[in-house]
């Protein structure tokens, strides 16, 4: 079933972000638009679309039929719960007949994530090669229709769908979102809320930052202090909070039936004083430091000259990697400012092993890039234009020598970054980062002197050092998370922020209806209200 999790506000946070402009849900439906939204007004731009034909309308007698596959049935009931709502209709989910809207698995062509949407009088067909085809052409689907089909309650139509056919598939794998849990905690629901999300917008990487100096947040059974202790605070104040195994387990089962991956990290050798804290024997002194709430980087180390600490990062590895399915795992590596560069080197080379001892492939911050990186891994580039070229030759050459990078230059993709100096949520120590700016780049041809080979993809991270509810991760978040995953997804040739700055002001009663608070950027052309 379909989850809608919408997190109620405080009053203040409600003040706090409608002073700043966000968009916020009216009480009176309106009603539907009465003409189909055009095939190409999507985010992200699918790669090809071509119009042609009569619309198709959404009725009582419709109904969604899929192919005998269990993936497809499971689509369907998601298009159903999103679609039942709003229209009022019992659109059945059924392997019988034809018309209506259908779902079928078998093309060839498509690839691991691509689909085709053929729409025309007589129904809407979209097909793929893969089960996550089928799911990202029913997010497209989604924005083809009224953004009312969004609603909890019975909305007017009439629903249509424009007549035409799109084929689609992304630029890159890799198109990711980072949810930092560390410096403030988020709930199991808090982060499903923000799955679904992301889903809208083809994202299907969830990397989770689980540990930090604010807290660790992660249930670990042969170090249980880590998180009964190293979890209770956060920054600021607050009881800080980790999730069990069985709610880790819930969250990656949850992204999975949305098709993201989860990517954990735990952050070393830096950025680890919840660790440390938790246990003595992890400082080279022996003296575990108090907890710490504050937001300053670059204090803390492990001390990469105990066998104690690489016995410590085993049992965190093989723990985390049983829970996790993916391919992934995120050993951080940056702003270890407390550890001499021979020690970073040491650690690294110690370290990267255990992630492929257990089945994993190393991802970290592309500071790993300063030692050597293990054959198969990704470096996360988190540079800025005014990077230093040393550091920035450093990361292009480790690409060149075959290490994968995703790109999330801090001052593009940065979504706690501040939008203009009277934000008041973020930080600015990238920046000011405005809509047009997260946008703007081209991933291919960002970073001097690495090959276009060797970018995964890009993913946006939201650190949260002020970020504290739902609502303010919402107002982060958008409007620039979409644009990013159009980055990752979109052809190159469709990258144009005069055609994109309008699909994205379409994208704005659909944030109202879904009870998203976003910031309304002056430089997107947002619908009168």
């Amino acid at each position: 079933m379909r989850q809608r999790h919408r997190t109620p506000r405080l009053l203040g946070t409600l003040l706090l972000v409608a002073a700043a402009g966000v968009s916020v849900v009216g009480a009176a439906p309106a009603a539907a638009a009465k003409t189909a939204t055009p095939l190409g007004q999507v985010v992200p731009a699918p790669a090809s679309v071509h119009a042609s034909g009569s619309s198709y309308r959404i009725t009582g007698d419709t109904r969604i039929r899929v192919d005998d596959s269990r993936e497809a049935r499971q689509v369907g009931e998601y298009l159903a719960d999103i679609l039942r709502p709003s229209t009022g209709y019992r659109l059945p989910v059924t392997s019988h007949g034809g018309g209506g809207i259908r779902l079928e698995l078998g093309s060839k062509s498509l690839g691991a994530e691509g689909y085709r949407l053929d729409s025309g009088k007589g129904g809407v067909t979209i097909t793929a090669s893969k089960p996550a085809g089928l799911f990202h052409g029913v997010q497209t689907l989604r924005q083809l229709l009224p953004a009312s089909v969004e609603k909890d309650s019975v909305q007017r139509g009439p629903w249509l769908v424009a007549g035409g056919t799109i084929k689609d598939t992304p630029r890159y794998g890799y198109r990711g979102a980072m949810l930092d849990v560390s410096r403030h905690f988020f709930s199991v629901g808090q982060v499903k809320r923000y799955i679904d999300e992301l889903a809208l917008y083809k994202v299907n990487t969830l990397h989770l930052h689980l540990s930090d100096d604010q807290g660790w947040r992660i249930a670990i059974d042969s170090w249980p202090r880590l998180a009964t202790y190293g979890g209770s605070t956060q920054v600021g104040d607050g009881q800080g909070g980790y999730y069990t195994k069985a709610q880790y387990k819930d969250i990656v089962q949850y992204a999975a039936s949305r098709y993201l991956e989860v990517v954990p990290e735990i952050d070393m050798p830096g950025h680890t004083n919840a660790a440390l804290a938790s246990y003595a024997e992890l400082n080279c002194d022996g003296v575990a430091p108090p907890l710490y709430t504050g937001t300053e980087v670059g204090f803390s180390s492990l001390c990469a000259g105990k066998p104690v600490t690489y016995d410590f990062v085993d049992d965190v590895i093989r723990e985390l990697a049983a829970l996790t399915p993916g391919r992934y795992l995120h050993i951080g590596g940056d702003e270890a400012h407390s550890t001499s560069h021979a020690d970073y080197v040491t650690f690294m080379d110690k370290v990267q092993p255990l992630v492929a001892k257990y089945g994993k492939k190393v991802i970290g911050w592309h500071q790993l890039t300063g030692a050597t990186p293990a054959k198969g891994a990704i470096a996360q580039y988190w540079g800025l234009d005014d990077t230093s070229d040393a550091e920035k030759a450093q990361v292009a050459k480790a690409a060149q020598n075959g290490t994968g990078l995703v790109l999330s230059p801090a001052d593009r993709v940065y979504l706690d970054m501040k939008y203009t100096a009277d934000t008041p949520l973020g930080q600015d120590w990238a920046g000011l980062v405005e809509v047009r700016r997260s946008y703007d780049w081209d991933p291919g041809n960002y970073l001097p002197g690495a090959p276009a080979s060797a970018v995964r993809g890009v993913e946006a991270p939201l650190w949260t050092e002020t970020i504290v509810t739902s609502a303010h991760i919402d107002y982060m978040t958008f409007p620039r998370l979409p644009g990013v995953a159009e980055l990752g997804w979109s052809p190159a040739s469709t990258h144009d922020w005069d055609t994109y700055k309008v699909r994205l002001a379409a994208q704005g009663p659909r944030w109202d209806a879904l009870g998203i608070g976003y910031y309304k950027s002056p430089q997107v052309p947002w619908p009168a209200q």
